[in-house]
Formats: C-alpha cells, structure tokens, sequence
C-alpha cells in the first residue's frame, strides 16, 4: 500500500513543505504539504518534479575511483582509502595551501552541506576556498559586514506586511526568491496589491514578476547603483530621509550625503536611460508610503557595482525609517542560528585579511573569488592547488571561463568530487563521492531560515529508508574530514560530529554571557537527543539557539522569543512534524549590530574608497549591447537539466533578441547567430522579443552539457550554451570578488 511522508524541498530556497508518495522505497508523487506551517500547501513544478529527480537513473550509486586513467566503480572503502593516501601526502609535501575547496550552491540546500564543510577546511588548514557567493550573493555579505559588522545580518523584505515593495534585479516569481526565503512568492506579491499596497520592479526584462507589478522601469542593465544613488540623493536633498527611530543607531549620515551631491536624478538619468522625473517620483513615492520595503537580488550584485548596489538598497530603507521595522526589512532570527548577544561594540568586519597567491584578490568572509580558482592551479610556484574537493560545485559551468578551468583541473594531482552525477566538473575527479537521493536523507534548512520572511523551524527525518549500498550524505563528509585529516581507519565517522558537540559547549560554557557559563561540558553533551550525530548536532543547535531550552538552566528566558515559542529542542521539533511557528519578524536592533562603534557605519571607508569609480560612471559612454542572465521556473542553475519533467518548453536556452536588435543585426526568429564577448564566442539559437529592453540580449546559465566523459544523457541531448564562457575571469566587482556575470558588452553576428 502506498504511504505518505512530509520532506522539506531541496530543490530553490523558498523550502516548501512535500507530502511525498512512497511505494515501497520509490517516491510516485509529490504534493504541496498543506499542513506545513510555513508554505500552507503551495508547490511549483521543481517540487512536484521531486521523484523523477529522485530516481534519476544517472544518479551516481556508488564511488567511482580513477584507475589507469579511467573512472571506475569502486567500494568505499577503496575511494576512502585513495583519498587518504593521495591528500595528507600532497600536504605534507607541499604544504596546506596545496588543496583547494570548493563549495557549489547545492551545498546549502543539504544538512551534510551546512555542517561539515567548515570541518574540512579547518582540517585541511587552507585558505584556498572558492563558493558560489562570489557568482551570487557575495556583495550583499559585503554590504551586511560593512553596515552591522556582520556578513549574515542580511535584512529581508516583510512581504507580507509591507505597503511599497520595490525589487531590482529580481524575478521571484520564477526564481521563488533568493535571500529571502518566501514559499508562493508570487501569492505574496499578489496579496500585496490586493491590500491596496504598491509593488514595483526595476528589471531591462519584462519578467513574469514584472508583469504582476504596479510599475515596470526597465533601465539599462548595470546602472542599478546609480539609480539608488540618485534615490538616495533625492531624499536627502528633498528632506524625506527620515529614519526616526533608528537615527540614535546611525553614524556616517552627513557624510552620505555630502558624498552622494553629484548623483542627481538628473546625473543619473542618461546612464540608467531613464527621465530624471521618473527617478524623482520614484523616491517619493518610496518615502510617502506608510511602509515600504527595497528588495535587490542577482541582477543588481553580479554587476560591476554589485556591492555599492546592495549598500544602497540598505540605506534606502535606513533613510526611510524601513530598516527594522514591521512592513519594512527586518532582520531573521532562525531558530538553529546563533543565540542573541547584548547589545554594544563588536570585533567588526574586515576585508582582505589575507590575498590569492597569483592576482593578490583580497579574501572576503574567508574566501577567495571564484574567478581565480583557475589561475591558481595552473600558475606554478610555491603555493599551487595541486588537489582540490569539490563539493557540489560544478565551476565549469557556472564560473567564467569554463574553458581554461577545465584544462585546468585536467592538470591536478588529485581531485575529490562529492557530487550524484559525472558533471562537467566532476568528470575530472579522482575520487567520485556519491550521496544518496534527497528522499533517502534528513532535511533541515540551516542557511535559508536565517533569510526567511517568516520566523519557523522544521525538520524531516528520510523519508525512504537508506539502500543498503550507499552511505547516508553526513556520513560520506564525516569519512572525508577524516581521510584528509590522516585519520581513516583510526577514528569512526561519529567523532567528527562528537569533536563538533564538544567543541561548541565548550565556547557555551566558557562565555560568561551565557546561562549555561561554567556547566560541565560532558553531561551537556550526554543530555543530546538524536538517531545520530548530526541529530545530535541539531538538537545542541536548538537547544543554545535563540528559542532553544538551554538543557534548563534556570531562570533562562530566550531574550527575542514569545514565552510560548521558548524551550525549543529537536525532541520537541519531532512532535510537530510540519514545523513549529516562530512568529512574525520582529525588531531587533541594536542587538544585531557587531560593527566597532556598536551603531550602523552608514557610510564605511570602504564604501567610501569605491564611490569615486561610480561617480565617473556618470560620464561614461555606455556599450551599444549588452547582456544579462535569466531564470526559468523550471531550473537552477547547472544542476536540474538532466530532469525530463523540468526541461522542454519555454525553458530553453536560446538568445533572447529585441526586434530592433535583431532587424539591426540581420537576426530572425529560430535563426542563429553568433556572440562574442571578452572570453570568446558562442553559437546559439535566436529567439526575438520584446521582453527584453532594446540594447540588450538574454541568456540563461547553468547551460554546455556538451563535453564529453559526463553521464547526463537528458542534459547532454540538449545541452545548450553555456553564458560564462563569454567571460575571462577579468571582469569583478572589486570589493567583493564577484564575477560580472551580468551588464557586459557583447558583439552579435548573424549565422546561416
């Protein structure tokens, strides 16, 4: 008889709630799970799409070692035991800064993601770590650390709430939102307007989220930090800035806006190609609303002004009095995250604590662009990534220059792949790590409930028991600490997570800020509850998070929860299998500050350094075409293609074309053409619309299933182009090391 079990969605960020069909150990069907707290039902087609993925026969079921040059099918023991004669001889030999990590966008969609990774590179000692955030989010992490001191104080939009939602560089009705996690973001925008609220989208693109919206400005792509400049500029200059309450927080305001003088409505209008008037309106109508909310996304960060951009979405909702305030951005408290500390002076945030070996690319939040991962291997001399892991990443499709990359890992020593499917990049590995199906693995959200509009907690245990020849996902990362640490064979898989336990409580009970300040660490430990040790892990995180019990210490109140919300364990967890609901986002400065000065630095010396490069974007001559990226409902990023219910369709890769561009261009509908960029060129199909602004052309990444040694069959008979090949790698947003994926000249020529 078939059953029914709930799984939280891996698949995109909104983290809907599943009621998956079982029959037997298959998933047969995927529904919204109308019970869960937080998505109340809602389900998009990844979602519904959760078995087919599940039971993708080119899943990987097994660890693939390379032998005589040639992938091949091996125990885990052997894959364990090649890793761990191959790395910790490589390290001694050459040192730590000799391995590489690189971390994809799957990670965080994962438990084993979440928890283990700062393990391993705390093994291996490197500083070579490359993630998705520096071909994503990294300027919003830059933005966040420079105002409040700390990278992950990301305020999100109170969707549900707010009167004026302003969005740039976002399409949450496809993408389901990004730093801001928001199941049924399109009911969400719909229910805004249909309280008389006002939402209006800034995108070159008439995007489906577009559509909905009371006002569409489509500017000239890249000119978003100029657009906020000059909103700024208005309210300063105009007298509508008021922060109110937060202005005993604020430092740096006369600063601002001395600085923001030359950014005019009427500076800035030739280069966003927008009227002055508009501009003008806009931020009126910004701070009359009773409450508003400014949402900028991938299309304003991966831009050559990506970081200055997402500083400006901030101070427009300080200027307006919308920071941290209901209807406005508020600040996420989730539920496993760090407990509140008071309030007061912080260590700060500080960028380019150390630099890249070959280009001197400063670090940020620990990490290095991933632009220069390809530099450093192939570079010689003292210090080169001889060896790299690669976790659910597959660089060669989402980091410029895919080409050189390639060729690059092709040179490696040695290379560990933890990765279901022989990708692009995984095809080099030497080691091919497997984890199980999502329906077969515990689901918790660590990272996306620190950026959700709503404060929840929810936790799925597998839903299909484990098959008897895979090893669970946590694990498989658990065995690679080890294995690289030089300790396979001496220490079990569960002293990982035992180090991790002990590790934390010992900072608890050390902290003299803590209720917990001088308990014994080991009975805290032996009070855990859990099947396993990233239960274990979970239910310690609960327990010292913001709701959690803290084991009972005495007189303990969580300082930011409601008194029915406190007590938080994962035993308690368990009992609410569709989630527990932590409230509505509240206020929370100024405890969530860490900054030196203890207050908001509206206007840091970085920023500072960097506005003078804006400033002479006034004058500059913008190029006659150029190019931004695009999301399908269907897709994200490289990793979904291989799905057949999720391609097909409207979810192509074609080249999406102006009709004025394209009659310039001798381009036609279903035709070809040829586009050059900095990296090289490409040869892709035209699709002419007029949903694209003329100037400019559209193509979607996560594409080029088109190399061989892959085992993708879906993705491989249709394996589309792949943008960032059109990149070399010399085009980054400087203070944060992110990749200008999106705004960049490119040349058209038509094909036969």
């Amino acid at each position: 008889m078939p059953r029914t079990a709930p799984r939280i969605c891996p698949l995109c960020e909104a983290t809907c709630g599943l009621t998956l069909t079982i029959e037997g150990a298959t998933v047969t069907g995927a529904r919204g799970d109308r019970d869960d707290i937080f998505s109340r039902g809602f389900i998009c087609p990844k979602g519904a799409a959760f078995g087919a993925l599940d039971a993708d026969p080119d899943r990987l079921r097994g660890p693939l070692v390379r032998r005589d040059g040639q992938l091949r099918e091996a125990g885990w023991e052997e894959a364990y035991e090649a890793i761990a004669a191959a790395v910790p001889a490589l390290v001694a030999e050459h040192g730590s800064q000799s391995v590489g990590v690189v971390l994809g966008n799957p990670n965080v969609h994962t438990m084993a993601g979440a928890l283990y990774p700062p393990l391993l590179v705390n093994a291996l000692g490197t500083r070579n770590l490359f993630t998705a955030s520096t071909l994503d989010q990294m300027p919003k992490h830059v933005s966040s650390g420079l105002l409040f001191g700390d990278p992950f104080a990301i305020p999100v939009p109170d969707l549900d709430r707010t009167d004026f939602l302003l969005i740039l560089g976002a399409n949450p009705v496809e993408s389901n939102g990004s730093l801001c996690t928001a199941p049924d973001f399109p009911g969400r925008l719909k229910a805004l307007r249909a309280r008389g609220g006002t939402l209006v989208v800034v995108d070159p693109r008439r995007t489906r989220t577009a559509r909905l919206a009371d006002r569409h400005l489509a500017p000239r792509p890249g000119s978003d930090a100029l657009l906020l400049a000059a909103l700024a500029h208005t309210l300063l200059t105009e007298k509508l800035a008021e922060p109110g309450p937060l202005a005993e927080h604020i430092e740096g305001l006369r600063e601002l806006a001395d600085a923001l003088g030359s950014f005019t409505p009427e500076a800035a209008a030739p280069a966003c190609d927008l009227p002055a008037s508009e501009i003008r309106a806009l931020a009126r109508d910004l701070a009359a609303a009773p409450t508003a909310a400014v949402y900028g996304r991938i299309g304003s960060c991966t831009v050559e002004f990506g970081t200055l951009a997402s500083w400006l979405v901030d101070v427009l909702n300080i200027l307006t009095g919308n920071l941290d305030r209901p209807g406005g951005a508020l600040f996420p408290l989730a539920a496993a995250g760090p407990r509140p500390r008071p309030a007061g002076p912080g260590r700060g945030f500080a960028l380019g604590r150390w630099h890249s070996r070959v280009s001197a690319h400063p670090e940020v939040k620990s990490e290095l662009p991933s632009a220069a991962l390809a530099e450093e291997i192939e570079t010689p001399g003292e210090g080169r990534i001889r060896a790299l892991i690669s976790i659910a990443a597959n660089p060669v499709l989402s980091a410029p220059d895919g080409r050189r990359l390639d060729a690059a890992l092709a040179g490696l020593d040695f290379m560990v792949s933890v990765d279901p499917y022989l990708n692009e990049t995984s095809r080099h590995a030497h080691v091919v790590l497997p984890p199980p199906p999502p329906s077969q693995s515990a689901h918790h959200d660590f990272a996306f409930n620190g950026f959700a509009v709503h404060n929840q907690v929810r936790y799925t245990r597998p839903a299909v028991p484990l098959d008897a020849d895979r090893i669970d996902e946590c694990e498989i990362h658990a065995r690679l600490v080890l294995a690289v640490s030089g300790l396979h064979g001496a220490a079990e898989p569960s002293t990982v997570d035992d180090l991790a336990i002990r590790a934390a409580l010992a900072k608890e009970t050390s902290d003299r800020h803590s209720p917990l300040h001088g308990a014994d660490p080991e009975r805290l430990a032996g009070l855990l509850t859990g099947e396993n040790g990233p239960e274990r892990r979970l239910d310690l995180m609960l327990r010292l998070g913001p709701y959690g019990d803290r084991f009972g210490a005495p007189g303990f109140v969580a300082p930011e929860a409601a008194p029915h919300e406190a007590g938080l364990s994962l035993e308690r967890l368990l009992a609410h299998p569709h989630g527990i609901d932590l409230g509505p986002l509240r206020p929370r400065l100024p405890g969530v500050l860490r900054t030196r000065s203890g207050r908001i630095e509206l206007f840091p010396d970085p920023i500072a350094a960097e506005l003078p490069r804006l400033r002479a974007a006034l004058a500059e001559r913008p190029a006659a075409l150029v190019l931004v990226g695009r999301r399908h409902l269907r897709s994200n990023n490289s990793w979904l293609h291989n799905v057949p219910a999720l391609t097909g369709g409207s979810n192509r890769c074609t080249l999406q074309v102006h009709p004025e561009d394209a009659a310039r261009h001798g381009l036609t509908d279903g035709g070809r053409a040829r586009i050059s960029a900095d990296g090289g060129s490409l040869d892709v199909p035209v699709e002419v619309t007029d949903t694209v602004r003329a100037g400019v052309v559209s193509l979607p990444h996560g594409w080029g299933h088109d190399r061989p040694g892959t085992r993708l069959a879906v993705a491989g008979a249709d394996p589309g182009a792949n943008v960032n090949q059109l990149l070399d790698g010399t085009r980054l947003d400087p203070l944060s090391g992110t990749a200008v994926l999106n705004a960049f000249p490119v040349q058209l020529a038509p094909l036969p």
